[in-house]
């Protein structure tokens, strides 16, 4: 009798230990490919309970009591995974499949709206396509364009500044001077400040709050003009994440860097929200002859807002607002360094830039509307502007005494023969009052425009048929209002002394109204896929020079110029399944980028054949 009763007494504590703390939950969270991820929250929905995923993808919940529990997994950039979970006397073990959420609406409006589709989509591009998701940008925390792109093969990059904040980005030769010669979008819309215009502009889009990156090279990217002669670049901002979301990341590293990082959303049956801020700065790495900063400081901020029908309705709609704003001053400037300086000192600064300094502003908006009118019909129509104003006050010319003023590109180029206007940039006291001159580089950009796209998809027998029509109507210009002030230099230090007259140096507005449309055939049977489209763009661009002596822009002075473009731009892709590992394509298409606008000017164009 004693036995049994130690029996039954052990037996109950067994049983009350187990409920209490015996019960586990493991597993592992793998994107669509196979690929592990980390950072992914992972919670019992109702308890007090959760985790994140290792780097290797794997997560643990232990000491959990014996009961059903409803267990979420979710991060932004993917679909949220939901299940039920029962107890069991064994660690129960999961493997956990999240999809990529790119945006916030259906998934064919995902691959009608990015480049790519996401990672589940990529090998359905037929032609050279590439995407980096938010894990895999997190991986490193890069906020530099320069090093998140050189994960891409084909694209160029030449540094400036050293901390990615005005890149200049070519591919497959395209020249890669401010990145004016791709077609830069975020979220689907033009990004440069002036796409027609002025695409050689010093803006580029926050790197560090984006949730992806696509690149489309080739003949598979002729939708996503104007320039498609190398490729196009999209940035993916933060979407609207399926459930309450919230971070704050803050970093900090050499030369005086901090970031902060800090977003919240959520969504609802008819609508959803996400608030973004994205702060960054420096000291910077380079040191003035007289001592002084040579770093930077940027501000970035962002708002979604969606409202939308539910899933289940016949037509499905949605309504997302997004407006953005983005400022920046920098102590930088466009004064470089002899070669025997740069051999002796690379990180030194002359004296003569100690005033040198760029302050931007973007402002962005837009409205997009979505509409499923039936399961083979998907319309979406997008409302943008984009504002854009920035001052580069830097260095231009220098003048020592009776000598006519030098360009400083020529005086670091040949310092022996200027001598005395060399010693000037480095500090020594001038003989003249004014013998630096300092230019305004005042610039105002605006950027607006209707875009759509409808596509209808549909099977006949074994061939899948995907057809897109797309059209955007689009005005862009630049507005230059430039003068030039001039200073002494006195042992180092830069005094001013003539304050130059606004417009005096510059003053003219740059035009551009364009249409484009153009029309895509995707096709696919068995193993094959062809992808048919043709561009058509027609631009029209003026020029209105007020000339230095008319300040007000009374017209007195007024001289005119104008220029005009219209282009078809065919291209083809086809591709062919070698096996579940390899593709074979090739491509043949019409590269193309916008004349400028003196009149006469060409466009340049091309005929592009990748084979692969």
């Amino acid at each position: 009798m004693r036995h049994l009763l130690l029996f039954i007494l052990l037996t109950i504590s067994s049983l009350h230990s187990f409920a209490q703390g015996g019960f586990s939950i493991e597993g592992k969270v793998l994107d669509p490919n196979g690929k592990a991820l980390s950072g992914i929250d992972v919670y019992l929905v109702g308890m007090n309970k959760g985790t994140s995923t290792d780097q290797k993808g794997y997560f643990i919940l232990k000491d959990l009591s014996l009961q059903e529990y409803r267990m979420k997994v979710s991060s932004i950039g993917f679909s949220t995974h939901e299940q039920s979970i029962t107890p069991s006397s064994e660690p129960l073990q999961l493997s956990i499949t999240l999809k990529e959420s790119l945006y916030e609406l259906p998934e064919i409006v995902i691959t009608r709206e990015t480049l790519t589709g996401g990672s589940q989509f990529l090998s359905d591009v037929p032609g050279s396509a590439h995407y980096l998701n938010i894990k895999q940008l997190d991986k490193f925390n890069y906020t530099d364009v320069n090093r998140i792109l050189r994960n891409i093969p084909g694209i160029n990059i030449q540094e400036e500044e050293g901390f990615g904040l005005r890149p200049n980005i070519g591919m497959r030769g395209s020249g890669v001077e401010r990145s004016s010669k791709i077609t830069l979008m975020e979220d689907g819309v033009l990004a440069a400040p002036a796409p027609y215009t002025a695409p050689a502009a010093y803006y580029f889009p926050t790197v560090g709050r984006m949730q992806g990156v696509e690149v489309r090279k080739g003949s598979s990217q002729i939708k996503y003009g104007p320039y498609t002669t190398g490729g196009a670049v999209n940035f993916l901002s933060t979407s609207i994440p399926q459930q309450l979301f919230a971070k704050v990341n803050i970093m900090g590293g050499n030369f005086g860097r901090r970031v902060t990082h800090a977003a919240i959303g959520h969504s609802f049956e008819h609508g959803g929200f996400v608030l973004e801020t994205y702060q960054n700065s420096a000291t910077g790495f380079k040191e003035l002859d007289n001592g002084g900063p040579t770093g930077f400081t940027s501000q970035d901020y962002l708002a979604k807002v969606r409202i939308n029908t539910s899933a289940e309705v016949k037509i499905y709609q949605a309504l997302t607002f997004k407006i953005g704003q983005a400022v920046g001053d920098a102590d930088e400037t466009y004064l470089g360094l002899t070669d025997q300086d740069f051999a002796a000192t690379p990180y030194r600064r002359y004296a003569g830039s100690q005033v040198d300094n760029i302050k931007t502003d973007h402002n962005q908006y837009s409205i997009k509307y979505n509409i499923l009118p039936t399961e083979n019909i998907d319309i979406s129509i997008t409302a943008y502007r984009n504002e854009f104003e920035r001052n580069w006050y830097k260095l231009d010319k220098v003048k020592y005494d009776a000598s006519p003023s030098r360009a400083i590109a020529d005086v670091l180029e040949d310092p022996i023969t200027y001598s005395n206007e060399y010693a000037l940039l480095t500090g020594s006291t001038s003989p003249n009052a004014n013998a630096m001159f300092v230019r305004n580089n005042n610039r105002a950009y605006v950027s607006q425009g209707l875009q759509s796209i409808m596509g209808f998809n549909f099977i006949t027998g074994a061939i899948q048929h995907d057809i897109e029509v797309g059209l955007r109507f689009h005005y862009d210009e630049e507005d230059r209002f430039q003068s030039d002030d001039a200073y002494s230099m006195n042992n180092g230090a830069l005094y001013l002394t003539a304050k130059g007259a606004p417009g005096s140096e510059s003053n003219r507005i740059t035009e551009a109204d364009a249409m484009a449309s153009y029309i895509q055939y995707n096709l696919k049977m068995g193993k094959w896929q062809a992808l048919p489209g043709l561009r058509y763009e027609k631009i029209d661009l003026l020029r209105s020079d007020y000339g230095k002596a008319d300040p007000s822009r009374t017209g007195s002075t007024l001289v005119l110029a104008e220029n005009a473009s219209e282009v078809w731009i065919p291209g083809l892709g086809l591709e062919y399944e070698l096996n579940s590992f390899a593709k074979a394509f090739a491509g043949i298409h019409r590269g193309f980028a916008p004349p400028g606008v003196t009149e006469g000017a060409k466009a340049e164009k091309s005929i592009n054949c990748p084979v692969f």
